[in-house]
């Protein structure tokens, strides 16, 4: 049996890097045919034109720049090292979420091996879950699908197993959505469990001060009759939703003789009280979210792989954002065509292969030796960026005086670091064994 392929769709990673001008003009369009040229007028069926270029235009900016034109990379990466396998570059508006199953489709059409796509709740709609009916995948499922929020709402603690992941729990339930059967896992975490409590509680302290002060303003208005009063009550009320109104009376009062024609007139009283029914099923949903699987087998894929494949890819995303940086000189692009563009998109792809390679290569070193490395704040530890490995090296100098050539603040760790590297990276420090 051959091994499956854990890979994330992190694609669609808009990079909303800043490109500047109008790009009204592309580079002249290329015919290609084997033929001479004579032999190829009016054979349109023969020819075979260049491709389009990408677009550079606006798009929804993930980066807050909506004024900016912007450029996309689709990018799908492996699960071992988080090594880009597929990259392909497109235009700037298009959306995310509708494209997601098409670049799975488009990744099995190249890649043909067995392998497990994985990704967060933009690829989870019934049109891309249809369009992959062939391709195993494990994604999220947003809660703003009415049956995964009344389901993560609804389950009682008691339903919920132990993961071997500390601090984490799950249930799982067989579900039919988008007409493809699949695993639904409810999923419970303890720290963000917690968390959410805390961010609950203040937004019913923040809506109980609201309440409190629009029912106190009411208090003070006078109605002409009781219906009134009662009307504009009930309208009030429904802006309120953790809350509801008790103990509700409509107090006739009589006018002072000093005050208008008007004989009489109508107050509310009222006290506010916490609405059990919103607040407890959001206090029981806390911490809870879904992941689902179109693999129906346990053997195949079990519940504890499921919860540590999804959590894993979350980490992958991180790993791209170091083309954007700064520090890695492409932050903004300053070329004048769109095909330009393009191909240092492609470039910029390939230096992300380099970086994901050479730290994957030095993990696994590290770990096989049993061997580690200080990080910024001086703690040990064997699984190192690449980028804080190059800040290391930053401090090594090659130095020549008077016929002899050494290296200046190369350490004892640098020196094994370069050990767990290929040969070809070794040369560039020759006497080192």
């Amino acid at each position: 049996m051959r091994p499956q392929i854990i890979v994330a769709l992190v694609g669609w990673w808009l990079v909303a890097i800043d490109v500047d001008g109008e790009y009204e003009y592309s580079l002249p369009e290329v015919i290609f045919n084997n033929q001479k040229q004579s032999d190829y007028i009016g054979k349109e069926n023969e020819e075979r034109k260049s491709p389009q270029a990408i677009k550079l235009t606006y798009g929804y900016s993930r980066d807050h720049r909506p004024d900016l034109k912007q450029f996309i990379t689709e990018l799908v990466c492996s699960g071992d090292g988080d090594i880009p396998i597929y990259i392909k570059t497109v235009s700037g508006n298009e959306v995310d979420s509708k494209k997601f199953g098409e670049i799975a489709v488009e990744y099995k059409k190249r890649i043909k091996v067995d392998s497990l796509i994985v990704a967060d709740s933009a690829l989870y709609t019934e049109s891309n879950i249809k369009l992959m009916s062939s391709i195993k995948w494990l994604t999220r499922v947003p809660l703003t699908i009415k049956s995964a929020k009344s389901l993560v709402m609804s389950l009682t603690e008691s339903e919920f197993v132990k993961s071997d992941k500390s601090g984490y729990s799950y249930a799982q339930k067989k579900i039919n959505y988008g007409d493809i059967e699949q695993r639904w896992l409810v999923v419970q975490s303890q720290d963000r469990k917690k968390s959410d409590l805390k961010k609950l509680s203040k937004k019913i302290e923040k809506a109980l001060t609201n309440t409190q002060t629009k029912l106190k303003k009411l208090a003070q208005e006078k109605f002409a009759c009781a219906a009134d009063a009662r009307k504009e009550l009930i309208k009030i009320s429904k802006e309120f939703k953790y809350h509801q109104i008790e103990n509700i009376e409509i107090i006739k009062k009589h006018a002072d003789i000093k005050e208008e024609n008007q004989s009489k007139y109508y107050q509310i009283s009222a006290r506010v009280a916490e609405n059990k029914d919103v607040i407890e099923p959001e206090r029981l949903s806390s911490g809870r979210f879904i992941i689902t699987t179109n693999i129906l087998s346990e053997k195949e894929l079990s519940n504890e792989k499921m919860l540590s494949e999804y959590k894993a890819q979350q980490s992958y995303e991180r790993g791209f954002s170091f083309l954007k940086s700064p520090l890695f000189l492409a932050d903004s692009i300053f070329l004048k065509s769109p095909e330009r563009i393009e191909a240092l998109a492609m470039i910029m792809g390939l230096c992300l292969l380099v970086y994901t390679l050479a730290q994957r290569e030095i993990r696994a070193a590290l770990k096989s030796l049993n061997y580690t490395v200080k990080n910024q704040l001086g703690k040990t530890i064997n699984n190192p960026t690449m980028r804080w490995i190059f800040q290391c090296f930053q401090s090594v100098h090659l130095v020549t005086f008077q016929q002899k050539t050494e290296f200046l603040n190369l350490t004892s760790e640098m020196k094994y670091i370069l050990l767990s590297l290929p040969e070809a990276c070794r040369n560039y420090y020759k006497y080192i064994s």
